[in-house]
Formats: C-alpha cells, structure tokens, sequence
C-alpha cells in the first residue's frame, strides 16, 4: 500500500463548470465564475475587494507594488517560510529582515518585530504558519504605532480565524493560495485581499497590466490605457470554474480536515506525553483549518530516521522549509535581526504527516506505522 503524502481532492462540479465557461465562450479572464470567485471571497472573509491571481507569489508581487516600496527598503518577516514571501519584495529591490519564531505556533514572534525596526523599514509581512494565525492585534498596533504596513501571507489560512476575524482580513492586504497542496484548489491559483479602500482601485490597475480596463468593462471610461505599472496577474476562467467548485464544497472539506487533524492530534498526545514528540499549538483566540499535522521530533537525525522508515513503508510523509536566513539568495538579499534559535531547530526537527480528504480510509495505518516507528527511536 503506497498512502502519499497529497491527493488533490476533486469535489465533482469542476468539469462541468470548465464546460459552461466553454459553452460561455470566454477562457480568458475575469468572466462569470472570476466575478462569483471574488464575491464568495469577499462575503467569506469580509475583505473589501477580492482579486484572483494566478498564483499566492502573484498576490505577494502585487502588494509589493501596491505598497510602493524602493530599492533599500526593509520589510521584516519570519525566516521560516516558503521563497515567496520574500522574493515579491525582493524583486522591488526591497530588503527581508528576518527575525525568529516562537516556539509554540511557529509564526513570527511578535516580541520581536519593534527591535528590528529601522528608520528603512516600510512594512511587516506575516505568515499565519499551518493555518494558525499570528498574534495580529500586537503586529497591527506596532505597525500602526511606527506608520508601516501589514501584508498577511495568508496561503494556508483560509477558513482560519483570528479573535473571529478571517485571516486574510486584518492587515492591509493579504494573499491566499489555491495551490493542489492547499486546502480547496485550483491546481495552481490565488487571490489578492485588498482591506485597505485606498488600495483597491490600484490594485485593479495593477492586476490588469497597469491599464484601467477594469474600469472600462464597468463603463466608467469609454476607453482603456495604461496608466501605471502592472503585470498579467489574472488566471484563466478554466481555473476560477474549477475553483468556483471547490468553494460550493468548501465547508465540507474543511469538516472532514479538522476531522483528520482531531484524530491525529488524539492519537499524538499519549506520544507526547511520553516525550517522543511534540504536538501542534493552536492559541484559544485562533480557530485553524487542518492545513496540515505536523509533529516536532527531537533532533535532525530522528527526523531524518523517521521519514526515511515511513517512506520505506510506503507512506509519505515531508519535511518543511530550509530557513530564508540560511539560503544562499537570502543570505545574498536580506539580513537576520537577531539570533533565529527556533527557526533553525524548528526547520531540523519538523515533519509533516498526510492530511488530504479521502485519507480517512488509511490513517489507522498511518498512525500504527508511525506509532512503531517512533516506539523503536532512541528519546529525544
């Protein structure tokens, strides 16, 4: 029995909303299902304009544009993340200052983000790791505090929220995935949150090649032209069909998730009690999505030893992020504040396990393995 690590989950209404935006005879997009996407987004997660991007690194990009930063200017963010988060800003000549995490939620330690400002620093970049959301009211009243501005990676927080705030709506903008690995997809895809009304109309501009053609199709110009800088960030109306589906099931895949995530939880908690591992931590104000389960063994080597026997029995399970701070480009194009202890032993000792709908046949059997497996490790 080979269980894998990912199984995109099909929910049965994609094919045949790919065949009406066929039938509707518009491929390209913003049509029908990009508007009806951007109108579920908007209602889901009370953001002020919702914009389907091709990609979470596509919304990332725009909000770097959005945020008008130059070459020299610093935005502070966790190390522990994927390239992304820091290449959008680097790619404006912008500087990351990576700072650590905490120990707990593994997201950005918000202890730490006011003595890493400079008179450079324009912005603070969150990642709501797992699906589990940042300490937002202190990040926001920092940032409010020295006049910077807060994006959220948001790319495994959707349906997350934070004191009952979805992620994605609290700082000033937001990106989130639709990638196969994530929690309702699109194969690849993502979308921008534009929270802050003074960004919105730029954001469209942006968007759509730095023309106002956006404003054209609503009828306010009777023609269309650049007007700013911008890029092609719009997915196909295949990929919004495709999604459209997703979103119709979307409360029912994160049900059967949590599911998953609750039983994996249980089954880990005797196993740390005992000292073999530790759990995922998830404050009383966050409320999570089972994006992922991921267990924090002892060191790189019992992480190592363990992926390779649960790869062996033919289960697959990952290891997570190469800390930014590590790298060779962040080492190249940003700096370190401070000594990032957590994030590197977070990055050595941190294993994913499979969390996918339709797992629900085979996680007795991943449990028992891995049950075995650590059993027969020497204790951290």
């Amino acid at each position: 029995m080979t269980i894998p690590f990912n199984r995109p989950y099909l929910v049965g209404r994609e094919l045949d909303n790919i065949a009406k935006a066929h039938a509707n005879g518009h491929l390209s997009g913003d049509g029908a299902f990009t508007r009806s996407c951007h109108a579920w987004l908007e209602q889901r997660t009370g953001t002020r304009k919702a914009l389907l991007t091709h990609s979470c690194t596509a919304a990332l990009e725009m909000a770097a544009i959005l945020l008008d930063l130059q070459p020299g200017d610093e935005v502070i963010m966790p190390s522990f993340t994927f390239v992304s988060t820091a290449n959008a800003f680097v790619l404006r000549g912008a500087i990351p200052v990576f700072v650590d995490i905490r120990p707990d939620t593994l997201n950005i330690d918000e202890s730490l983000i006011e003595q890493a400002i400079t008179p450079g620093t324009r912005a603070i970049c969150v990642v709501h790791y797992a699906g589990v959301a940042c300490e937002m009211d202190t990040i926001m009243a920092i940032a409010a505090k020295h006049g910077l501005k807060v994006i959220e990676d948001a790319a495994q927080g959707i349906f997350s929220t934070y004191k009952g705030r979805a992620l994605g709506s609290i700082g000033n903008l937001a990106a989130l995935s639709f990638h196969e690995t994530k929690n309702v997809i699109s194969g690849e895809g993502g979308a921008l949150l534009v929270n802050d009304p003074a960004l919105v109309e730029r954001a469209e501009i942006i968007r759509e090649k730095g023309t106002n053609r956006s404003k054209f199709f609503r009828g306010q110009v009777d023609k269309y032209t650049w007007v700013d800088i911008g890029s092609s960030y719009l997915p196909s109306e295949l990929i919004a069909a495709f999604l459209a589906a997703q979103f119709e099931a979307a409360d029912a895949i994160t049900a059967r998730r949590l599911a998953i995530w609750d039983r994996y939880h249980d089954w880990a908690a005797p196993l740390e009690s005992g000292g073999l591992l530790r759990r995922p931590t998830v404050p009383v104000d966050c409320i999570h999505n089972a994006h992922m389960y991921y267990l924090l063994l002892g060191d790189l080597a019992g992480r190592t030893r363990f992926i390779e026997a649960m790869k062996a029995s033919g289960i697959g399970v990952v290891f997570h992020y190469i800390p930014l701070h590590s790298s060779p480009a962040g080492q190249r194009y940003g700096r370190t504040h401070g000594v990032l202890h957590h994030t590197d032993a977070t990055s050595d000792r941190l294993v994913r396990l499979p969390l996918w709908v339709g797992l629900e046949d085979h996680q007795d059997h991943v449990m028992q393995v891995a049950q075995d497996i650590l059993g027969q490790s020497p204790e951290p």
